[in-house]
């Protein structure tokens, strides 16, 4: 049950941020939440402040001229009853179908019955990729 809800969430993150759907990536965040990227961290308190963050990511992947998103390789574990790790190795890809940028997020998730969002997420070079107890197939 947990691995189709996250699936879920992930899935809807990734057609979010492919379609630079501002609403759709938003819905996948608790408010209030964390952003961790290597050179700053971000508390976000509000709807308005997630909407700032993501823009600014969706601007970076339009610069980029992103053309695809591909998770690699994902995992899970459950680390309290209503909170799962997931660590997740990303690649984007341009429109010349060169990778762009390539990371590992890890997220915090809160497990609020069928309900999940991230409350946090830290991003770290792809070195420091974890393997959790479970693995994860994101299709993209």
């Amino acid at each position: 049950m947990l691995t189709k809800l996250l699936q879920t969430l992930f899935k809807n993150f990734i057609a979010g941020f492919k379609g630079y759907n501002l609403e759709q990536v938003s819905a996948c965040y608790h408010i209030p939440c964390t952003l961790n990227m290597p050179d700053n961290i971000i508390f976000v308190n509000n709807e308005q402040g997630i909407a700032n963050e993501l823009s600014l990511i969706f601007t970076q992947l339009k610069q980029a001229k992103a053309n695809n998103i591909k998770a690699v390789k994902a995992s899970y574990q459950l680390v309290a009853k209503n909170i799962v790790l997931v660590s997740i190795d990303w690649h984007f890809i341009d429109e010349s179908n060169q990778l762009f940028a390539d990371f590992c997020g890890v997220y915090h998730i809160q497990i609020n019955g069928e309900k999940l969002k991230i409350i946090n997420v830290a991003s770290h070079e792809l070195a420091n990729s974890l393997n959790l107890e479970n693995a994860l197939t994101l299709d993209h």
